[in-house]
């Protein structure tokens, strides 16, 4: 079970008015939530999850997860586009608890508030561009989308293909800063939903990645153990958002509908809705269990099973949503109602890796013994 006593969980709670009173003007704009980022920097929450000897707040995988699901109740887009940063401490923490040499990142993101700009849904096991080796390091050209928090980001995890001479194909792992040389934001991020996250495309032009900022070197298209650790620690954090907007769409139209009280239909369609939220904080649920506070080896069975419960939360939050929206009736049509945007901003769900139809492949490859790949 999830922790909502968290003290990270009071500290949103404080904030999410203010978030909330904001949200509807940023997404009509499309504008980043930056004055949002500047409160989550003041609280520390950037480093919330970062272990308290690394200079953190310490916070525990399901802490972070509950304090996701419960930003989203007020602003959704600043809940996923901090959940991009949150993810990518999570996963630096499980390589510091076990062993891996993290322990500098996350005391820099500790130290400065840093926040983390993820480019890896684009990239995934091809990743895209190319690098190209130069003495001392590499130059990359590249176009990294979907990278949210960016106006706000200071350093950059992605990665590269690169024709290895001896090894062949192979994708460099590496961290830049936002402000290195060649890197740019085309300020691009004008969508349907989640349209305050600052998920901008990032181009790289000939940009220089020393080898001391390489992490590390895998084959390329090949399933590396590496993901066992991302699934697992990643999606029930950026899934937390979407489980919070699914939750505050079934509050409006459990309020609205004590004004139709006489409408014989609107039972079915909060029962429907009902249903389909029990069945996404059930799936998001048993995603954080998995994760068992980074307490986990890096396991193919493990990873397919958080990829499962992805879909299975991802549908049942579209449909939560929807029957939330249907049961509304018109009025739900107006932009001036809160559930228009949250519908526009549930789309996204099915955006995060894996996609549904991939993960069907994903999940029935290893049913039959075969490589997930």
């Amino acid at each position: 079970m999830t922790d909502t006593s968290s003290p990270w969980v009071a500290v949103v709670r404080e904030l999410g008015p203010t978030f909330a009173e904001r949200a509807s003007a940023s997404d009509q704009a499309g504008a980043f939530v930056a004055d949002n980022y500047q409160l989550l920097k003041e609280r520390k929450l950037l480093s919330a999850g970062v272990p308290k000897e690394l200079g953190g707040g310490g916070a525990t995988h399901a802490e972070l997860c509950e304090m996701l699901r419960e930003l989203a109740h007020f602003c959704p887009s600043t809940a996923l586009a901090l959940s991009m940063h949150t993810h990518l401490v999570g996963a630096a923490v499980w390589r510091h608890l076990h062993g891996q040499p993290a322990a500098p990142l996350l005391s820099k993101v500790a130290a400065g508030e840093l926040v983390l700009v993820s480019t890896g849904a684009q990239d995934w096991l091809e990743s895209t561009g190319q690098a190209t080796r130069v003495e001392g390091g590499y130059r990359v050209t590249a176009q990294k989308r979907f990278a949210s928090g960016s106006p706000a980001g200071d350093l950059i995890l992605t990665s590269a293909p690169y024709d290895d001479p001896q090894a062949g194909a192979q994708v460099l792992q590496f961290a830049v800063p936002m402000t290195s040389e060649g890197v740019r934001s085309n300020g691009d991020w004008d969508t349907l939903g989640m349209r305050a996250t600052g998920s901008d495309t990032l181009t790289f032009e000939n940009v220089f990645v020393p080898d001391a900022a390489v992490s590390m070197k895998r084959p390329r298209g090949v399933w590396h153990p590496l993901f066992n650790v991302i699934c697992v620690v990643a999606a029930p954090i950026f899934m937390s958002a979407y489980v919070g907007l699914a939750e505050k769409a079934a509050a409006l139209a459990r309020e609205g509908s004590r004004k139709r009280l006489t409408d014989p239909h609107l039972p079915y369609l909060l029962g429907e809705m009902e249903n389909a939220l029990a069945t996404a904080q059930m799936a998001w649920r048993e995603m954080v269990q998995s994760a068992a506070g980074y307490a986990f080896e890096p396991e193919l069975g493990r990873a397919n099973s958080t990829l499962i419960r992805k879909s299975i939360a991802a549908r049942a939050i579209e449909k939560t949503v929807q029957k939330a929206f249907e049961s509304t009736g018109g009025s739900a049509f107006f932009r001036k109602n809160p559930l228009e945007k949250l519908f526009r901003d549930a789309q996204g769900v099915h955006f995060h890796p894996l996609p549904e139809k991939k993960q069907l492949l994903f999940s029935g490859r290893i049913a039959m013994g075969l490589d997930p790949v």
